[in-house]
């Protein structure tokens, strides 16, 4: 029976405890030769960790764990290197202080067996001195791996949380950048005592940047040469997991071919160049494997707290922020800048690349796949809405059951019930135009998350847009809507526009719906439903 690593990021014990390992090795070792100081992004649980591990132990010269993989045969020297790993997982960094013991702590270790200079009081100065003192007595250069360099900055972000020095008070971020900025300087300082630097984050901070203090590094997060170094891919799940798959289809009574189609859908959908490889997010398939169920797994291990925090300061909202075209620098660098949550988004894996335009440099943007999709949506639904007794996740399950049994009556009544649940004050808006915003972004928002268990289109028509088609397996429904108008409008709009007309040789039938909803009370105000 295979052994899953939930939970295990260090390489060593993977491969000593027999897991299951997809070897990426071969990317390794090309890593390793071809290159210098890299930088490398990607949402957090996506095997950054085990990366860094990896490469570890290949400093080490541990040959014997490598046994059987692509690297035994293309290394062949195996030198051991003086490593430095530093961690910034698991640390609680909302705490002041917290950040200056951790790194204090590495440096002071690191002394303790390289020698200590005491004209050298900084950290960074320490650390040059100690990179120099390994290199001498090794006879060779160092390897420094840092791991989640950015968490002490993301654990802060936009808290207003502060520290005081001395008699002044500075924003606890503003502080971590600094301490950082000035650990990380001592790499341009010791450029001859490096052999590989190797950093992993989940966001490639800029302008104020922890970066600037030294040499720039290789930033690999969008290369083609490296876009699989983490995660799992089409052929590796069929190759490495083609026993679990039978399971799981076994118990969704479904064949392996369904059960592809099905983790596809709930896990994959990632892309991190342009190549557009379908990346699988490895936590939640091992958990799927381990278990035997397909959950959200990913998205329920940790609430992307900062991201609505960001989000509730911007005049965007996700329906315009999701499938649109930029270009990289509007989504790759994060440029501290809370009125443009974009790259925060994009790099803690909550939107991906869905498709580019080489000819014009740019990338369409949009969920991954249902688990996030399903509970980005979900999070930002109950900032934005704060219903004040329902649960959105279970109302939503009301509703697709509702949408998959042909039932649209039982679906009227479910969002009148919802939309009476959402405070008066959260409708509330100056002018018109807020309003019609206000009510666009709701149903934007109440659709995206009924289409994880349906299938939601926005489409663009010969004779316009249409405001919601959902499609189930025995059913199809034409929304219109009409603020403060009348359900006969909606209806007249959809004839008129022929919305019906793609699905004239569908055997399903065919709901169209016209709703009119009140900006005075909030919800509907009429429903009118015409069936063929």
């Amino acid at each position: 029976m295979m052994k899953y690593p939930i939970g295990i990021q260090t390489f060593n014990q993977l491969i000593e405890g027999g897991y299951v390992y997809v070897d990426k090795t071969d990317l390794v070792y090309q890593l390793v030769t071809t290159g210098k100081i890299y930088f490398l992004s990607r949402p957090r649980r996506f095997g950054k960790s085990l990366l860094v591990s990896t490469l570890k132990c290949y400093f080490q010269g541990r040959k014997e764990l490598f046994k059987g993989l692509a690297i035994e045969r293309l290394e062949t020297e195996w030198a051991e290197y003086p490593v430095f790993h530093l961690d910034f997982n698991g640390d609680n960094f909302t705490v002041p202080g917290v950040l200056e013991k951790k790194i204090e702590g590495n440096v002071a270790t690191w002394e303790a067996l390289y020698g200590k200079d005491p004209i050298r009081t900084t950290v960074g100065d320490r650390f040059a001195y100690v990179l120099q003192q390994a290199h001498k007595q090794y006879g060779r250069r160092c390897v420094v791996l840092i791991d989640e360099y950015d968490k002490p900055i993301l654990d802060v972000l936009d808290t207003r949380l502060k520290i005081k020095t001395g008699e002044n008070e500075r924003l606890l971020e503003d502080w971590h950048r600094e301490v950082l900025k000035g650990f990380y300087s001592v790499f341009k300082a010791a450029d001859e005592d490096l052999q590989f630097v190797l950093l992993t984050g989940v966001t490639k901070f800029s302008q104020v940047s922890v970066f600037s203090g030294f040499n720039q590094p290789n930033d690999i997060s969008m290369s083609r040469h490296y876009e699989t170094l983490c995660g799992i891919t089409q052929e590796e799940l069929e190759r490495y997991f083609a026993e679990p798959i039978e399971a799981l289809a076994r118990n969704y009574e479904t064949t392996p071919e369904g059960m592809k189609e099905m983790l596809k859908r709930q896990y994959d959908g990632y892309h991190f160049s342009s190549n557009l490889v379908d990346v699988y997010n490895p936590f939640s398939l091992l958990n799927a494997f381990a278990t035997d169920e397909i959950r959200d797994y990913w998205f329920s291990s940790g609430t992307p707290t900062y991201l609505v925090r960001l989000l509730n300061h911007t005049k965007e909202g996700l329906d315009e922020l999701t499938g649109r075209y930029y270009r990289p620098e509007e989504f790759v660098d994060y440029k501290a800048d809370v009125e443009k949550p974009l790259p925060m988004i994009y790099q803690s894996g909550y939107l991906t690349i869905k498709a580019c335009n080489l000819r014009r440099g740019t990338f369409l943007l949009d969920f991954p796949n249902d688990e996030v999709k399903n509970g980005f949506v979900s999070i930002v639904a109950a900032s934005y809405l704060k219903p004040k007794r329902m649960s959105v996740n279970s109302w939503v399950q009301d509703v697709a059951d509702a949408l998959e049994a042909g039932d649209p009556d039982t679906f009227r009544k479910l969002l009148t019930a919802f939309l009476a649940d959402i405070p008066y004050t959260m409708r509330r808006k100056e002018n018109e135009r807020e309003r019609e915003r206000y009510f666009h972004y709701t149903f934007y928002l109440i659709f995206r998350l009924v289409s994880v268990y349906t299938v939601y289109t926005e489409k663009e028509q010969s004779e316009g847009r249409v405001d919601c088609i959902v499609e189930t397996p025995g059913y199809v429904y034409i929304f219109e809507f009409k603020l403060d108008g009348t359900a006969d409008e909606a209806l007249r709009q959809i004839e008129e526009k022929g919305y019906a007309r793609p699905y004239e040789a569908d055997a399903r039938p065919v709901f169209r719906i016209g709703v009119s909803f009140s900006s005075e009370t909030g919800t509907v105000e009429e429903w009118k439903t015409m069936e063929e």
